[in-house]
């Protein structure tokens, strides 16, 4: 390879523009602390959209063949922008075979296929790097492969969805509907023309898949993880949540209890507003990590956007740049442990519970209601209580059967 490191660019969309903008703003940077000289040499073009102006200011050139790409034994690494399962899957494991590195910022991807296409990395002798995948900006996995290497970490959780937390301050802001909160997102280009995989939880169970396995080894699928997403969410429960001293966040949430089994969830939850993470607002994202050495800490950036995510991605080309250097492959993760889920009866949380204000209190949940936390105001015509720490098993059986009750975790304070 020499001094350089020659790059086959897949996706010129937003993020893959971006990175085209900051290597050449970062060139001389990179080389200075690196030695080594990081170009894109060749992009896949779309027969649909014109890029020949990118690839003109900076310097590389198109083809409409991706197989090209592949057989170029010049190219030494292969930048995955395209999103979504496939083709993308497909051309990874290709550029795989073809003994590519691989940089990627496909969640879904690697949420759902990771460990097929890292044992496919592994078997080349090359390295697949996916920093971008989850957090935008935020640099959150080689902080937890690298830094909390000597640590065991005991709770990772967080805002790890723009779209949600945007709207979800609007309402607690602003008193506005999901519905407006939703319509705004969606014209200031936060949120797609269909929000399904944001307001529904999924994009952030995603995401928690590969946190789960950073942070704990663990590989787990979406289906392992209890989901509940934002839609509908009443105005009425953020106010009277707000009453208690809670702010609403959609929180993706992986703990690991005394027993080494680890329960995984998405959902809204009430966040104390003295906790760190009630003070993220609009698309940003924090991760809020506990552990056993460093105690608490806090990661905090843009989840999403074409220069944050870029950088990341451009990140992950410069450590490729350094191990090519020195003449090593070093994979992306390391961590491996035997996955153990929890029980539900091994699930300990308080409960925010409501309902109109017509219905008495359900006979099934009066036991389990903390009589200690009253409702400062009932918010226009709501009952509504937190519950003593009890397990998701019984929170289950007792609401079993009883319709209108809205439910949503409660976070302690730390």
């Amino acid at each position: 390879m020499g001094k350089q490191l020659n790059v086959g660019l897949l996706g010129m969309g937003v993020v893959g523009s971006g990175v085209c903008q900051v290597l050449a703003e970062q060139k001389a940077a990179i080389k200075a602390r690196t030695g080594v000289e990081i170009a894109i040499t060749k992009a896949l073009a779309s027969p649909y959209e014109d890029k020949s102006a990118i690839a003109d200011k900076y310097g590389f050139s198109l083809t409409t063949t991706v197989e090209e790409i592949f057989a170029d034994p010049a190219i030494d690494v292969i930048v995955e922008l395209i999103g979504k399962i496939s083709p993308a899957k497909e051309f990874i494991l290709a550029a795989l075979a073809h003994k590519k590195h691989v940089v990627t910022a496909n969640k879904d991807l690697i949420a759902t296929h990771g460990p097929e296409l890292l044992a496919a990395a592994k078997e080349a002798g090359v390295s697949l790097y996916f920093e971008a995948s989850v957090g935008g900006g935020i640099p959150i996995l080689r902080t937890l492969s690298t830094h909390y290497l000597p640590d065991t970490i005991t709770d990772i959780f967080g805002i790890i969805n723009g779209t949600t937390n945007y709207m979800l301050t609007k309402m607690v802001a602003e008193g506005v509907s999901y519905e407006t909160a939703l319509l705004e997102a969606q014209e200031k280009g936060f949120a797609e023309s269909d929000p399904t995989n944001d307001v529904d939880g999924i994009d952030a169970a995603y995401k928690m898949v590969i946190l789960t396995k950073f942070a704990f080894g663990m590989t787990i699928a979406l289906e392992d993880i209890d989901i509940k997403g934002i839609r509908g969410l009443s105005i009425d429960d953020i106010q009277q949540a707000a009453a208690f001293g809670y702010d609403v966040k959609l929180i993706g949430a992986a703990q690991k209890n005394d027993t080494g089994s680890v329960s995984v969830s998405v959902g809204p939850v009430l966040v104390p507003q003295s906790h760190a993470l009630a003070s993220i607002k609009s698309e940003f994202n924090g991760i809020f990590i506990k552990s056993t050495g460093i105690g608490q800490s806090m990661v905090y950036g843009p989840g999403a956007g074409s220069r944050p995510t870029a950088t990341s991605v451009v990140a992950d080309l410069t450590e490729l740049a350094k191990h090519e250097a020195e003449g090593i492959v070093a994979p992306f993760l390391q961590f491996e442990a035997s996955t153990n889920l929890a029980s539900p009866t091994e699930i300990v949380d308080r409960y925010y519970l409501s309902w109109p204000s017509n219905q008495d209190l359900p006979m099934a949940i009066d036991d389990i209601i903390d009589q200690a936390v009253v409702p400062q105001r009932k918010i226009n015509g709501l009952n509504a209580y937190i519950t003593k720490p009890i397990n998701q098993q019984l929170v289950d059986d007792r609401l079993s059967g009883i319709t209108g009750i809205q439910m949503m975790k409660v976070m302690e304070e730390f």
